[in-house]
């Protein structure tokens, strides 16, 4: 095919969905749950964060606090877990990888959904034959169920997707190539099920009358930029089937990297706080060596429960400005403990702490100013890559001393299930 023939093909894309997906991982192993309704918990087993669909079906909503519904637990015998990130990570992987060998070019969009460009494929195989055989194909290697949505843009894929989830005859797999199809799934869409439109956004749109994906895409794009953004006007463009929206083959770089938790228990002490914030600004650090840059910037930020009752209530951070840019973990925990150490006051139980990365370099590009030295300093970054080496062979790892002073702070994970694919001992057995 000559260049120019190529580039006169459509573009196609599809949007493969992990359905319930942490619901989904929990069940791999665990056949005797595929009828009962089953709950992933958030951190510290909070709140339901994934459901399965008998979960659903009795009123369960997203975000539902685990206290309100312990009679419900009880009586419908709900399966609860506490979240696996370990195992959902690894079962992410594995399905993004089995897609990958089927598709030409990949975006792995989120945790447990992924973007494929199929622009020509239709050449070859029916494109709804091919969403069934990458559906099946998952499902057989893995176990994971999914849906797949496929359309000329990335905005109708995600809506095909949504279609292939709601409607059960379609057998998992939508494609909206044809135009026709692409209405008719418009018109009985409601607003908010448009990828990128929010609540709020769909609350203005119904005061002016538009409350389906098809009247958001007919609506005059002048009006849409000028009342609300150059965004939602893409939007529409790409419900109308004009693509704006590429395959994003590599993720975006950060401009800022944050660590945060919730605690298991309301902590008290200077000491309890600082491992946490340890922890947290090592893991930080990992990350930023990871995008190849150096940091200027830290932030530092504690507070107590805004929620609890007959508590005093306290919050506050500090920021620091670095002269030379760093992804020394060494520096870093050191103005980490003193910033914390200029926040803590007394008294308050600690809920929440956190650190935040940012005004990032790549190394060595930083220019200071006339009274500022720039010391190049090898042996730190041999340092870190000897650490960073030694922590990812999961054969060991290395800690700084003020990570391991007290884990009073750690997160509560009560109903955890094993780490099946990652732990040698927790390979299941069959006898």
């Amino acid at each position: 095919m000559s260049s120019t023939a190529a580039a006169k093909r459509k573009p196609c894309f599809a949007l493969i969905d992990c359905n319930n997906f942490y619901v989904s991982c929990e069940r791999l192993f665990r056949p005797d749950l595929r009828e009962r309704p089953v709950i992933v918990a958030s951190n510290n087993d909070g709140c339901a964060i994934a459901r399965s669909a008998e979960a659903k079906a009795l009123g369960i909503k997203m975000g539902t606090p685990l206290f309100k519904i312990d009679e419900l637990i009880r009586k419908h015998r709900i399966e609860v877990f506490s979240s696996n990130y370990a195992l959902y990570a690894d079962i992410s992987n594995r399905v993004m990888t089995t897609i990958e060998q089927m598709v030409p070019h990949l975006e792995v969009y989120s945790i447990d959904e992924a973007f494929a460009e199929l622009t020509g494929v239709e050449h070859a195989v029916s494109l709804d034959s091919f969403g069934h055989e990458l559906k099946d194909r998952i499902l057989r290697w893995i176990g994971m169920p999914t849906c797949v949505g496929i359309a000329p843009t990335k905005t109708l894929a995600k809506l095909a997707n949504y279609g292939a989830k709601k409607y059960p005859k379609t057998g998992g797999v939508v494609d909206l190539s044809e135009a026709s199809r692409q209405r008719r799934l418009l018109a009985i869409t409601p607003v908010d099920e448009v990828w990128g439109v929010g609540r709020r956004i769909a609350a203005r749109l119904n005061t002016m009358s538009i409350t389906t994906a098809l009247e958001l895409a007919e609506c005059d794009l002048k009006t849409l930029r000028n009342q609300f953004s150059v965004v939602l006007e893409r939007t529409a463009r790409e419900l109308r089937g004009e693509s704006c929206l590429s395959l994003e083959q590599l993720p975006a770089q950060k401009k800022q990297i944050v660590v945060s938790r919730s605690f298991g228990q309301p902590v008290l002490s200077l000491d309890a706080v600082q491992s946490a914030l340890s922890n947290f600004i090592t893991r930080a650090a990992e990350k930023l060596r990871g995008e190849k840059q150096c940091a200027r910037q830290l932030t530092v930020f504690m507070r107590t429960n805004p929620f609890r009752q007959n508590t005093p209530k306290y919050s506050n951070s500090a920021t620091h400005t670095l002269s030379v840019p760093t992804q020394d973990s060494r520096e870093l925990l050191a103005l980490t403990r003193k910033l914390s150490e200029s926040i803590y006051r007394p008294g308050f139980y600690y809920a929440k702490a956190g650190v935040m990365l940012g005004d990032f370099y790549a190394p060595g590009v930083f220019q200071p100013s006339l009274f500022e030295a720039s010391e190049t300093k090898p042996e730190s970054k041999a340092l870190m890559d000897v650490i960073d080496k030694l922590n990812k062979t999961k054969t060991g790892s290395v800690y700084f001393a003020s990570q391991k002073k007290t884990q009073d702070w750690q997160m509560k994970r009560e109903r955890l299930s094993p780490a099946y694919t990652t732990r040698w001992a927790d390979i299941p057995k069959v006898r």
